[in-house]
Parts: C-alpha cells; structure tokens; sequence
C-alpha cells in the first residue's frame, strides 16, 4: 500500500493552527485571569464599602467640623452683639417752660420737634455660659439670653424744630432743644417695647443660630 506525499495546502493549514494555537492559548487566559481579578475587586468592594470609603478618605483627606459643646459655644459666643432687628419712628414731640405767674404770650418758651430715629434690639451672647448650650448626638437645646435695647437714637439728618414759641419777656432756653431730644429718644424707646421689639428680637436670634448650628450639622435645634 503506497502513501500519498501531503499536499502544499494541507501543510500549510496545519502551520497556521500550530501559530494560533501558540498566542491564542495565553491570550484567553490573560483574558479571563483579567475578569476573574475584577470580579474579585467588586465583591471585595461591595462587601467593604467602609474600608474603601477609609482609603479613599485617607488619600484625599475630608472636611470634618468639631461641634463639641465648647467649641459650639465659642462659635455662639463669637456672635457677641447680635443686632436682630431695627424699630424706625417718625413722630413730633413737645417741650416746653410756663411761669406759675405769667402768661404763656409773655413768659412761656414751647418747642415742638418733627423727629425720625431708631431702635435697636438683639441678643448679647458674650455672656453665654457652657451650661447653656446641652448636646446630644445631632440636637442642640440652648438658653438663651434675653433680648435686649442696644441703642436708641434720633437721625440728626432727618430731626428738626418744627415750630418754636418764645414769651416776649424771655430769652430763648437753650437747654429746651437737648431736654426735648432726650425726650424723644425715651417715647421712641418706649413705643418700640410696647410694640414687641424685645420678641422680634429674641425670635429673629432663634432663626439666625438655627441656620448656624444646622450648617454645624445639628437636625434638631431647640430653645
């Protein structure tokens, strides 16, 4: 029985699959090694999401705010004078000298006064103590001081004599402009306490520290 010589097609089949056997082996398994290793790398992941979170904190760093009680109470501290509102009044005020013998025509001095001035309120935290400020995980409850008058004053600009009624037999006081004035300032002081400047005062001072300390990251602020 005679063999047949091999054909030069045959041959050459035969070297092409020998070649892509010889990279196509390490290549699936450079494949697959590849796809086991990020499997791996997602379970690993998904079952330690915390120790990811460390790492990446680590090597990025995070912003952290220390709401300890004394630093809370430093940061509350540093509001001082917190002015929480303004009371504004236009009004005309009377002042005036009489004599017990002679008629007003002869011996009166009457000023009146259009004044335009201002009242001050808010809440004076320098004197805030740490026994005032209570924290408990993400609630705060604070004391706060009373509110309070700063200051009160009349707009020189925008306050005149209205009108001035001297007697023809005395000079003009001028100690009635300044005793006027003064009086003014205490009407307007007053007027702005009955009109409930002081709760204003204390309710807008509550609104101010709830936005601060929930910027700190406190959910629940209580007075």
């Amino acid at each position: 029985m005679s063999t047949q010589p091999e054909q030069p097609q045959t041959l050459a089949a035969e070297k092409e699959r020998a070649r892509l056997s010889r990279w196509l082996l390490p290549a699936l398994t450079l494949c697959v090694g590849g796809f086991l290793g990020a499997l791996l790398v997602a379970i690993g992941l998904s079952q330690s999401n915390s120790s990811w979170s460390r790492i990446w904190s680590a090597l990025h760093g995070t912003t952290q705010i220390d709401v300890s009680q004394p630093t809370v109470v430093n940061r509350i501290q540093q509001l001082r004078r917190l002015e929480t509102v303004v009371y504004t009044m236009d009004k005309i005020v009377s002042g005036e000298h009489t004599s017990s013998v002679l008629p007003d025509f002869l011996a009166g001095d009457r000023l009146l006064m259009l004044v335009h001035g201002e009242v001050v309120a808010g809440i004076d935290f320098s004197d805030l103590q740490p026994g005032d400020v209570e924290i408990s995980g993400k609630h705060v409850r604070l004391h706060l001081p009373e509110a309070e008058v700063f200051s009160t004053r009349l707009d020189s600009a925008k306050t005149r004599v209205y009108s001035r009624q001297t007697g023809l037999l005395v000079p003009t006081d001028p100690n009635l402009e300044t005793q006027v004035r003064q009086e003014a300032e205490r009407q307007l002081h007053d007027a702005a306490v009955a009109d409930g400047i002081l709760k204003t005062a204390q309710q807008n001072a509550q609104t101010t520290l709830t936005s601060l300390l929930q910027g700190l990251g406190f959910i629940e602020v209580s007075y």
